[in-house]
């Protein structure tokens, strides 16, 4: 797939970063950015995870999940999938890293931002919770959604969680190959929808023309420890 050089005029100052947007190129958080929801009506908080679940039931649904990518010689799981019906194991939890992180917590529609996968794992396998586009599949026709991304950087990490026509929300995928970015848009001409397609049986997470994905976010819930009495 050919580089997209994302040109963004907007109302916000243009950023320049390295790694992450830092205090030393500040943005301003537009008047009218909204923030998005997760099933109980609470706004995202970066500082928590979530499960991203299907706004639909039985065949339809089904949550997000981490997996093994059929013949790939990954050490580690880097395959992003949707479980084939919503009667089963529940999903991998996710965190959504904004970019517009020094403003606080919150995750907005139509912001660029980085997902990973909140799951315990050995230091070989940090970078392989982490988002991205991979190459494309000319046995499936169209690029699939892995692991092995990185944090704040301009290559093919970006994503954007946008409002659906239908039900709950889109996922994007809009690459950024330019380090001249603006973190916030509405206009997603250079962006690409996450979708599914079928491989060996499971529901691989990928970039199509139709059909994206509806999704919804659900908070994780952990159990707390108590000390032995």
């Amino acid at each position: 797939m050919k580089c997209l050089f994302l040109l963004c005029l907007c109302l916000v100052p243009i950023v320049v970063f390295s790694s992450t947007f830092t205090s030393q190129n500040p943005i301003n958080l537009p008047s009218d950015a909204t923030p998005v929801l997760d099933i109980t009506g609470k706004e995202l908080d970066s500082r928590l995870s979530y499960r991203i679940i299907s706004t639909f039931w039985g065949a339809l649904g089904g949550d997000v999940y981490l997996g093994k990518s059929p013949n790939s010689d990954a050490p580690c799981a880097n395959g992003i999938f949707r479980y084939n019906s919503d009667v089963g194991p529940s999903g991998t939890p996710v965190r959504f890293i904004g970019s517009s992180s020094h403003f606080g917590q919150g995750i907005f529609e139509n912001e660029l931002l980085n997902i990973q996968f909140a799951i315990s794992t050995s230091k070989l396998c940090v970078s392989y919770t982490i988002w991205k586009v991979g190459n494309y599949d000319a046995s499936l026709g169209t690029m699939l959604l892995e692991t092995g991304g990185t944090i704040g950087q301009a290559n093919s990490s970006w994503f954007k969680i946008v409002k659906s026509s239908q039900l709950g929300y889109n996922l994007l995928y809009c690459p950024v190959t330019n380090t001249m970015i603006c973190p916030f848009s509405s206009d997603d001409q250079f962006c690409l929808k996450v979708g599914v397609v079928h491989q060996n049986g499971k529901k691989h997470l990928a970039l199509v023309k139709d059909n994206p994905l509806d999704v919804s976010f659900q908070q994780v819930q952990y159990k707390k420890c108590l000390p032995a009495s």
